[in-house]
């Protein structure tokens, strides 16, 4: 169900001192994205400032998303925190709305020991919806694949728990993880776009995508094409978009990435406190290489 390209979508907000849900503006940037051919769409995660919105928000922009989509490919809807209450309750939510599955973080900052990050996502799986683990150490601080015997492997046996998405950048780490699950059903997803070929090569499934919020269809041509066994036009699209793999971590995502989109006249409106808009300098260089793939 979770393979192909999966953009994380950010979420548009008008200006204002708390800038609101820009809710006709995420329906228009999601359907966008389906017309432009993705295998799936993720709202709420990181790329979604998750972090700065309510519940009450973090419901809505699923709902909006699944009612726009339609069925016509998955939702898998962000529902991760730190609290496993929250957490529990925004899967919860997500279920009730319509989500396929949902992406679930590594608790951050708290942690957890091993016998808790078991528990933690056994209680979420236990609600009954595709869970994909959220593998990214730069954020939360620790790295699920640091824990022995493999964490990952253990969960993996979970029939609710499919997935992984895995940001760590350690392309031994992913090897060995698809290794250790081999006989799950359970896949890795890259959750770097300048990974996604060789995690591919490796076994990955996919890729939940930050460049895909901009070019969507040129992502979505590297996985076809790899998936066509066509490696040579895989490899070609890969290095054409490595200019934005770059330029969209340029600052902190999704700060360029939101800047990318109000570039290209989608709705995408200021990123919320403490994050703060991208600089003159680095918007005209984001700028100049969005330049690079006009149609």
């Amino acid at each position: 169900m979770f393979e192909g390209v999966f953009p994380a979508i950010i979420t548009p907000f008008r200006t204002g001192s708390r800038p609101d849900l820009d809710l006709e503006g995420l329906r228009a940037n999601v359907a966008w994205l389906v017309e432009q051919g993705v295998h799936g769409i993720v709202p709420c995660g990181s790329t979604g400032e998750s972090a700065t919105m309510s519940h009450k928000e973090h419901e809505k922009v699923i709902e909006e998303t699944v009612d726009v989509v339609n069925g016509k490919i998955p939702v898998l809807a962000g529902t991760g925190s730190n609290n496993t209450e929250e957490a529990v309750l925004l899967t919860k939510a997500a279920k009730n709305i319509g989500a396929d599955g949902v992406l679930v973080i590594s608790p951050y900052y708290n942690k957890p020991n091993r016998s808790g990050l078991v528990k933690h996502y056994t209680k979420i799986a236990n609600l009954d919806i595709p869970v994909v683990m959220y593998n990214v150490p730069g954020r939360t601080g620790q790295n699920l694949n640091d824990f022995k015997p493999s964490l990952v492997a253990e969960l993996a046996k979970h029939p609710n728990i499919v997935g992984i998405k895995e940001a760590s950048g350690n392309l031994g780490q992913m090897w060995q993880i698809i290794e250790e699950t081999r006989d799950e059903s359970f896949h890795l997803i890259s959750g770097d776009d300048n990974l996604t070929l060789p995690i591919l090569e490796l076994g990955g499934v996919g890729v939940i995508s930050v460049a895909a919020n901009v070019e969507p269809a040129r992502m979505v041509e590297l996985y076809e094409s790899f998936k066509k066994g066509d490696y040579m036009r895989a490899r070609k699209i890969h290095f054409e978009l490595e200019p934005l793999f770059k330029d969209l971590f340029i600052d902190t995502n999704p700060i360029p990435v939101k800047k990318a989109v109000e570039l290209r006249g989608m709705a995408a409106g200021p990123v919320r406190l403490p994050l703060d808009s991208l600089d003159q300098e680095r918007t005209a260089k984001l700028a100049k290489t969005l330049g690079l793939y006009r149609a």
